[in-house]
């Protein structure tokens, strides 16, 4: 697909578009997350109208009052000072209740439009392929949903409002300073070209300075972001000080950056002050002489004045606001390439897709050819072809790089095969709901992900709906109970981020113990004791034996003493399968993987 703005790793900040038809398709687009929430939509709509009148009214009291005091006998029965004030009084009570709905109506809307629209970024962004992921860091992936969802947010929430209350403030104080004097206006409003020129130029300037103090708080922001994921690194090197030189000369920069920014602005805020109060004292002026030929009244310049500021307030209101939109636009469109983006379950054969409710654990690859999507000129497996038969143990070795992860996430369906087919039980991949083939693969990688609660959620997550007597046996038979039972909290024990709490073999059972029950058709084990030591690799390798028991596993094996045992050893080479048979057969050979075998007794 082809991108509009995309993810850029070096900017992590919302930045602005220029107004473009595609852009307002964009906004409009996400608009409906509003609808189901129209009516209080069209409700605060409604306020915000009635807001801005009883606002613009209270300068046409402030008229009347004044000019009660010029009045011997008053026109009507409630043009009295008393009768004036308490209008202007009621009128200011309902201007602070409609204010509060304003605020409240809108708030409500924006929340719960974009906690709807959040959820469904959310729940595509993780069921993308993991194409998608290779492509992007994490980092600036979740930063880029923070950053626009909170300023689309604003923009329902705020922005909106202020918009159209400000646009009615406009239009009604126009109108309603022409019908109080022609003159004054035009006079008023021969200030305006000379303004919005200068805000033009002044404004192309700041938008440039601010993008680049974007792009330098953004470096300054991976540079913490890359420290502290890195933070055993750093300790091990003793390289704080070298890192906070990094993230202080960085901020450096970016403090030149703000610092010049803010010469532009303030000049340019200078000059808007001096053009708003020139203009006032411009029309008071010219006020006076027309009062003094009696054109005009003290109240009417007086309601000049206020209205003149309102619509000062309203313009100068603008320039903000359309920054503000130019970063929604910006935002709301990086949002709808999530949302249009292809997920998993967009890329399988739609028109010949089949369900199995449960698979036997056949495996085949055919001809199977692959090179990854960002590495599309290296060819990572070779036509390669084998047959797994259900509850067989099978093992892949060979040197890093050969190609044996590459196979274990075909077989999860991370990735589609370059060339050739990959099947299960006779059915090809493209033609399975890969959601629900997953649900019956148990997969135990090298490096253990643990979330960041407690054991038991952790060994829920291959069974969310599994009983305690489930989850206990489960752990018993990953030789885990022993150890969680020692913690004074059990299995309420937290691990910490990524299981940091507990040690490299504690992890893996834990692990273990998650694949024992999803009571998967097929186990991948991907070099899970190759980082252990030897204790912790006995009791790991006893899990794993319980874990195999009757199902298809497939091994990928780094330790080749684990895999004495499979039914079949696949050696790869280079993305090619160069032998293959049982361990005494491959021994027998003399070939690679004897080779191999002999290289390891000799480091033991």
């Amino acid at each position: 697909m082809a991108r509009r703005g995309g993810f850029n790793s070096e900017n992590t900040e919302v930045a602005k578009v220029k107004f473009s038809k595609e852009n307002w398709k964009d906004a409009l687009a996400l608009f409906s997350y509003v609808r189901p929430y129209r009516s209080k939509f069209i409700l605060g709509l409604i306020v915000i109208g009635l807001s801005s009148l009883t606002t613009l009214s209270f300068p046409y009291f402030l008229k009347k009052l004044i000019d009660t005091s010029q009045l011997l006998t008053p026109i009507h029965s409630w043009e009295t000072p008393t009768m004036i004030v308490l209008i202007m009084i009621i009128v200011l009570i309902c201007q602070m209740i409609f204010s509060f709905f304003r605020v409240y109506l809108f708030t409500q809307v924006g929340e719960n439009a974009l906690a709807d629209l959040r959820t469904d970024v959310y729940q595509r962004l993780i069921r993308f392929p993991m194409q998608f992921f290779s492509e992007r860091r994490v980092g600036e992936l979740s930063s880029r949903i923070s950053s626009d969802l909170s300023q689309i947010q604003d923009a329902v929430t705020f922005m909106l409002a202020d918009i159209i209350r400000g646009i009615l403030t406009l239009l009604i104080g126009i109108g309603l300073i022409l019908f109080i004097s022609v003159k004054l206006t035009l006079i008023m409003l021969s200030v305006v070209p000379i303004v919005v020129l200068l805000a033009v130029i002044f404004g192309k300037y700041i938008r440039k300075q601010s993008r680049k103090a974007q792009d330098q708080l953004a470096d300054s922001n991976t540079i913490v972001q890359e420290t502290l994921s890195g933070i055993s690194t750093v300790k091990a090197f003793a390289n704080e000080w070298f890192e906070r030189d990094r993230y202080r000369r960085s901020l450096d920069k970016l403090v030149g950056l703000s610092i010049e920014n803010g010469k532009i602005r303030g000049l340019f805020i200078s000059f808007m002050l001096f053009c708003l109060f020139g203009t006032i004292i411009l029309v008071v002026w010219y006020g006076v002489g027309l009062m003094k030929l009696g054109l005009l009244s003290f109240g009417d310049l007086t309601a000049f004045v206020v209205y003149t500021s309102f619509v000062g307030g309203s313009m100068a209101g603008f320039a903000d606001l359309y920054s503000g939109l130019q970063k929604t636009l910006g935002a709301t469109q990086r949002v709808r390439e999530l949302l249009i983006e292809s997920v998993e379950i967009d890329k399988i054969d739609k028109h010949n897709i089949k369900t199995i409710n449960k698979i036997n654990g056949f495996v085949s690859f055919k001809s199977v050819g692959f090179s990854y999507p960002s590495r599309s000129d290296v060819t990572v497996l070779h036509d390669v072809s084998f047959d797994i038969d259900k509850g067989k143990q099978v093992a892949f070795v060979g040197t890093s790089g050969a190609g044996k992860s590459t196979i274990a996430s075909l077989i999860l369906g991370f990735y589609s095969p370059t060339s050739g087919t990959i099947q299960f039980d006779g059915v090809s991949i493209n033609s399975l709901n890969l959601g629900e083939l997953r649900t019956q693969i148990a997969y135990v990688p090298q490096d253990i992900l643990l979330f960041g609660g407690s054991i038991k959620e952790n060994i829920l997550y291959g069974k969310p709906d599994a009983t305690d007597s489930e989850l206990y046996e489960a752990a018993k038979q990953a030789f885990a109970l022993e150890f969680i039972e020692q913690f004074p909290e059990k299995f309420e024990t937290i691990v910490g981020e990524r299981g940091i709490k507990l040690s490299g073999g504690q992890r893996q059972r834990i692990a273990i113990a998650r694949a024992i029950l999803r009571n998967p058709a097929i186990l991948i084990l991907d070099e899970a004791t190759s980082s252990l030591d030897s204790a912790s690799e006995s009791l790991v390798q006893a899990a794993l034996d319980n874990l195999m028991i009757n199902r298809t596993s497939i091994v990928i094996a780094h330790r080749l003493s684990t895999i004495k045992n499979a039914d079949c050893i696949y050696v790869l080479d280079k993305g090619f399968i160069r032998e293959s048979g049982t361990h005494a057969e491959l021994m027998n050979i003399n070939g690679l993987y004897h080779s191999m075998v002999s290289i390891q007794s000799d480091l033991q």
